[in-house]
């Protein structure tokens, strides 16, 4: 170990206790304060949930009171509509908790019966990844219910939900084969 002293950073002002400025010290506060202001984007995040969960009602009881008249692809059609929304639904959960929790605050949760397991390990990368995984299961079920109704739907349009599905796919790859290489790049 040598003596050496070395200057202090360029952009750290020395008090005459050695410490960092007081004015730096306050901007750093503000700085990493500013997080907060995700929350509302997060409250309104979860009034959006509670809109699809009106609409999954609205459709769930449309479908039961039309259950004699429907022929079997409108009730399929219905069905996935439903698993749709259900999807849609989770992802939004998925970004409020797993966004709220790395960018805003932890979650007291440790001792919660309920806390999902997930979000011990969840990091921006694994949020992006599990975004892509779920943005491929919508894009299943609007391809789906396209091929249902392929009597309905043009070929022009089926075309671009495939090449849509086909570009989730391969950015979710790319996303998880990155987010691979950079976990093995810090346990290193």
């Amino acid at each position: 170990m040598s003596n050496i002293t070395h200057p202090p950073a360029a952009n750290v002002m020395p008090t005459s206790n050695g410490g960092v400025s007081r004015i730096e010290q306050g901007f750093e506060v503000m700085i990493f304060a500013s997080r907060w202001i995700q929350a509302p984007l997060y409250a309104g995040l979860i009034v959006a949930e509670l809109l699809y969960a009106y609409k999954f009602l609205t459709e769930l009881g449309e479908m039961v009171y039309h259950l004699g008249t429907l022929t079997e692809t409108v009730f399929m059609l219905g069905i996935l509509s439903l698993i749709d929304i259900t999807m849609v639904a989770n992802l939004l959960t998925m970004v409020v908790i797993g966004g709220y929790a790395t960018f805003v605050s932890k979650l007291d949760l440790e001792g919660h019966r309920d806390r999902p397991d997930w979000l011990s390990h969840v990091d921006p990368g694994t949020i992006k990844v599990k975004l892509a995984a779920s943005l491929i299961g919508i894009s299943s079920i609007h391809l789906l219910k396209a091929f249902v109704n392929v009597s309905n739907v043009s070929t022009e349009h089926i075309k671009w939900q495939i090449l849509i599905h086909m570009t989730f796919l391969g950015s979710a790859i790319l996303l998880a084969y990155t987010d691979k290489l950079m976990q093995r790049d810090r346990k290193h």
